[in-house]
């Protein structure tokens, strides 16, 4: 399989869920992929069943400086950049009254501001005819409690996400959208929630989306696939839903 046949990749929180998998994936079709993370360990346990062309580096999304360095290590290590996946995020649920300013710092700092600088860090070191791609989330288009802020940023990237399409339009560079619906990832369990409530929240998720159940990681992986290979050369400027119909109906 070679359907990234030489690309490098540059993938942002893929020391697991749908980070790690599209990593997997991306090695698979012939990519050299950066799979960065903000846990060592998580990312030398990953690296110990990897085989491909592939480095791991230590990034936290949300800092400036990680995400220079970040660009600046794919870019000695592997040359220019084709593919960036921006899928660093966080979800922590938390009622409007009870927002604090850390709370909102936190997430739109990981899943917004993170995205922003890391592309302006790429894109002098990008090909033209490149691809970049964003984790957004269903959230934004519909509302559950308790992800006021998520989905807030959710929704400033979706926005970005357009600009930047016309932006980059005139390098031939696609820009493009993945919104998973409730996935099978590790995220849930870094909500701070108990077992119990994970459980609960899990099944009723699950009892919205008309196929049933979860998706998994590898599905979106898929979809990461499919977008950023030849197959999707005319597509651009879109957001997909990737959510078993939760979205739609």
């Amino acid at each position: 399989m070679s359907k990234l046949k030489n690309k490098v990749a540059v993938i942002t929180g893929a020391n697991s869920g749908i980070g790690l998998a599209t990593a997997k994936l991306y090695l698979k079709e012939g990519a050299k992929v950066v799979l960065s993370g903000r846990r060592q360990e998580a990312l030398d346990d990953v690296a110990k069943d990897l085989t491909g062309d592939f480095i791991t580096v230590l990034a936290d999304a949300g800092k400036a400086e990680d995400n220079k360095r970040l660009i600046e290590t794919a870019k000695n290590h592997f040359g220019n950049i084709d593919i960036l996946f921006l899928n660093a995020g966080i979800a922590p649920p938390i009622p409007t009254t009870e927002i604090t300013e850390s709370h909102y710092n936190d997430i739109f700092d990981i899943n917004v501001k993170g995205p922003i600088l890391a592309i302006k860090e790429a894109l002098p070191v990008m090909n033209d005819g490149g691809f970049i791609l964003f984790t957004t989330s269903i959230v934004s288009q519909k509302g559950f409690d308790g992800f006021g802020v998520y989905s807030a940023s959710k929704g400033a990237l979706r926005s970005y996400a357009r600009v930047l399409t016309s932006e980059v339009k005139s390098r031939g560079i696609r820009v493009n959208s993945i919104a998973p619906g409730p996935i099978e990832t590790p995220i849930y369990g870094k909500m701070g929630l108990p077992q119990d409530v994970l459980d609960g929240m899990g099944t009723e998720f699950a009892s919205h989306v008309p196929l049933g159940r979860f998706g998994t990681s590898e599905e979106i992986a898929n979809t990461a696939l499919f977008l950023a290979s030849d197959d999707a050369s005319f597509i651009n400027g879109i957001e997909i839903e990737v959510d078993g119909g939760l979205s739609q109906i």
